[in-house]
C-alpha cells in the first residue's frame, strides 16, 4: 500500500480536527436552537440587508428554500422584510436587534478554536498561522 501524498494526509488531519473534533456548527445550532442553514443566512444578513434573490445566491440555495429559511427567521423575530424601493415586486430582508445578537453569538461560537490548538507550542501556532494565512491568501 502506498503512502498518501503529504497534501492528502494534511487535509485528512485538518478535516478530522475541524469537522469531527472541533466542529462548532453543532454547538452553534444547539445554542441558537436552529439549523446551521438558518445560522448561515442570519450571519450573512447581519453583514447587510439584501433581497431574497441575492440571499439565495449568497447561500447557494434556491429561492423557495431561502423563502422558507427567511420565513422561519421572521417568525423568530430575528429578521424582517421591508419593501424594496428599487423594485416593488421584491422585499429587502434585514436583521433585527435580536437577530444581530444571535448572529454575534453564532460568530463567537464559530470563532472559538478547537481545544487541540491551545495545546500547541507558540512556535507551532505561529507556523500554523503563517501556513493557514498563506493558503487563505491564495484563494
Amino acid at each position: 500500500m502506498t503512502e498518501p501524498h503529504p497534501a492528502a494526509r494534511a487535509w485528512h488531519n485538518l478535516r478530522i480536527l475541524l469537522h469531527e473534533r472541533g466542529d462548532r456548527r453543532h454547538e452553534a445550532t444547539e445554542a441558537l436552537g436552529m439549523s446551521f442553514a438558518r445560522i448561515r443566512a442570519l450571519r450573512r444578513l447581519a453583514a447587510g440587508p439584501m433581497t431574497l434573490r441575492d440571499l439565495a445566491e449568497e447561500l447557494l440555495t434556491d429561492r423557495p428554500y431561502t423563502t422558507l429559511v427567511v420565513d422561519d427567521l421572521v417568525e423568530r423575530g430575528l429578521v424582517e422584510r421591508t419593501p424594496n424601493r428599487a423594485d416593488r415586486r421584491s422585499k429587502i430582508v434585514s436583521v433585527t436587534p435580536a437577530g444581530r445578537a444571535a448572529a454575534a453569538e453564532a460568530q463567537r461560537i464559530l470563532d472559538t478554536p478547537p481545544p487541540a490548538l491551545y495545546a500547541l507550542s507558540p512556535e507551532d501556532l505561529a507556523a500554523l498561522d503563517r501556513i493557514a494565512a498563506r493558503l487563505v491568501a491564495e484563494d
